[in-house]
């Protein structure tokens, strides 16, 4: 049961379970992202093989979720408590789900390695350049409503 939940999860990147249920599968996936993080792809292939069996969520965990992770060094996902019961037994619902990723419910905290890199970061320019020389794409710089923001920020300064 709790490897097609783990399934699921990596799947569609949250889903909604009893709270001890969620807790126990957290377990699987926190093990699995670092599994994945893994530079030996064949070994971490065969590792996940043996919780995960469908090939697009080994394929989905090995070069989407282990890069997403890969200056984290744990802390992958998260269990939120539902405020509701479930109706048929009154079971406690939680919702558990990945860090990181686009429609969270709540922001993470950044991993340390971020922290530590931005501590010395004092405009918005050079924190442009730490995103870029760390490969990572400004998320507001879209050229939506956000990007005319942040340049009028900067003419501003």
């Amino acid at each position: 049961m709790l490897r097609n939940m783990v399934t699921s999860l990596i799947e569609h990147e949250r889903i909604i379970t009893t709270t001890a249920k969620a807790k126990e599968m957290q377990r699987i996936a926190e093990k699995l992202i670092t599994t994945a993080k893994n530079p030996n792809k064949l070994h971490a292939r065969r590792q996940i093989n043996k919780i995960v069996f469908t090939a697009t969520e080994q394929t989905k965990l090995l070069n989407v979720l282990g890069p997403r992770y890969e200056h984290r060094s744990g802390g992958y996902t998260r269990v939120l408590k539902l405020a509701k019961p479930r109706k048929g037994d009154a079971a406690d619902m939680s919702v558990i789900e990945y860090v990181d990723r686009p429609g969270e419910i709540r922001a993470a905290r950044p991993p340390k390695f971020f922290q530590q890199k931005a501590a010395g970061v004092k405009s918005l320019g050079e924190l442009k350049e730490l995103l870029q020389g760390l490969e990572i794409e400004d998320s507001n710089n879209d050229g939506g409503e956000g990007s005319e923001s942040i340049n009028a920020a900067e003419e501003t300064k």
